[in-house]
């Protein structure tokens, strides 16, 4: 084959071949194809797209790149969870031990943190004694025994996906639908799920700000997910505004245990249910969309949730005490309340700034050597459609670097927009996307 001839068949708007993918994502891989010809060919993609086909070729083609995740001797079908990512997305930590308690095995592989917050490893790391560098061994023995594990991502898993990613980031080729869909799906079936639940946000804090451009995305990994074998359903939730009141490591932990206790934010607690109803109708272990809900919210309301996450984190040599103390998962130098300037309505709240500012005070990373203070972070009081009082707090800062405090305050108190007017709150579930096409709640 000649790269070339691959190069100029997508530049002109023509389906490339099974084989012709497999032999541009294997030879980039490998280093016979370099990287001025594979931004010359990500670039035709920009334009010209891919069809459902090719894009679940090109994904196929990294998930061969490099290992894959054996859990065919977990007991069960396995469902996994992803999301595109957002400000104060603390689901992982609710969902895992709540679709757990149902009876639905939860083997889940994650990563740290790039941006404002740290990963789901960075926050389960919050936890003292939390282990997430567990042996594939072990990880299937934990989910074997407790329906419940969370493992470090492997370095050798989608080679090829992490040195595209590279290239694209610095040739202006990120933001292509099938480029994005296969990078995500790429990593979800080397991970070995059976099955995939995707939380798609939109919003000022996502990803991708325009619903219609989060419904292309959903559906293009939905059918992905068709092609090669895996049932997947896309959830498109908005990000317009933080996720739940909390945006840090340590402080979305104690979240996340307030939520399984029955006292969480209500969007997380939303959000989180509709996903795990989701997780649950995949594994085939329940029928119906009803059934599925008041199992979850059974298990939280007899306690089973909570029970499942001490087990969870036991399972992994952390320190259940913080389950029960939740004050050793928030111990600062400082915390200190951003009063607001004047009295209205909250008429919006940057979602990208405030974790910004998160990202400011030592929660998140700006390059990947950067050092995670797992305790700071911010607390939010107020969301949109709240009434604030002048001097009322607005937010309350976790601080250990006192330098970036006065400018955190200020960027923050930019960030959320009072009005004189009454405000809806924004709709948190837009719709569910399936094979059988949108469905709208």
């Amino acid at each position: 084959m000649n790269t070339v001839e691959i190069i100029r068949k997508k530049r002109d708007g023509h389906e490339l071949t099974t084989a012709e993918i497999q032999y541009l994502i294997e030879g980039y891989a490998n280093e016979m194809i370099p990287d001025y010809q594979m931004a010359a060919w990500a670039m035709a993609v920009y334009y010209q797209g891919m069809t459902s086909r090719e894009t679940a070729d090109l994904t196929m083609a990294m998930v061969k790149s490099g290992d894959q995740v054996d859990l065919s001797s977990i007991q069960g079908k396995k469902v996994d969870k992803h999301s595109t990512g957002g400000v104060g997305d603390t689901t992982t930590l609710v969902l895992a031990p709540l679709v757990a308690a149902a009876g639905v095995p939860v083997a889940k592989l994650s990563g740290r943190g790039l941006g404002h917050t740290g990963g789901t490893v960075d926050k389960l790391e919050s936890i003292r004694g939390f282990s997430t560098e567990l042996s594939t061994p072990e990880f299937v023995d934990l989910v074997n025994e407790h329906q419940i594990a969370v493992m470090g991502q492997t370095a050798d898993l989608t080679p090829a996906d992490k040195k595209l990613y590279a290239l694209r980031d610095v040739t202006a080729t990120v933001d292509s639908i099938p480029l994005i869909a296969s990078s995500i799906m790429s990593k979800k079936i080397a991970a070995g799920a059976d099955a995939i639940v995707l939380d798609v946000k939109t919003g000022d804090g996502a990803f991708m700000k325009e619903e219609a451009d989060a419904i292309r995305l959903a559906k293009a990994m939905v059918e992905i997910g068709q092609h090669v074998g895996r049932e997947t359903v896309a959830v498109v939730s908005d990000m317009s505004q933080p996720l739940g009141l909390a945006i840090g490591n340590a402080i979305e932990i104690k979240e996340a245990i307030e939520t399984l206790q029955g006292k969480g934010p209500q969007d997380l607690t939303e959000l989180s249910l509709v996903l795990g109803t989701q997780m649950l109708l995949l594994s085939g272990k329940y029928e119906t969309t009803e059934e599925a809900r008041q199992k979850l919210e059974q298990c939280i309301r007899d306690g089973s949730a909570l029970e499942k996450l001490k087990v969870f984190i036991s399972g992994q040599h952390g320190d259940v005490t913080s389950v029960e103390n939740l004050e050793k998962l928030s111990q600062t130098e400082q915390q200190t309340p951003v009063l607001s300037e004047k009295a209205g309505y909250v008429e919006s709240i940057q979602a990208e700034e405030i974790g910004l500012c998160a990202m400011k005070l030592g929660a998140g990373r700006a390059t990947k050597d950067d050092e995670i203070d797992h305790q700071v972070g911010i607390i939010l009081h107020k969301k949109v459609g709240d009434y604030v009082e002048m001097g009322e707090p607005l937010a309350t800062l976790f601080v250990n670097r006192k330098r970036e405090l006065a400018e955190v305050k200020q960027r923050l108190l930019g960030a959320i927009h009072l009005t004189d007017q009454e405000v809806l709150a924004p709709t948190l579930i837009r719709c569910l996307v399936t094979p059988k096409g949108v469905l709208r709640f």
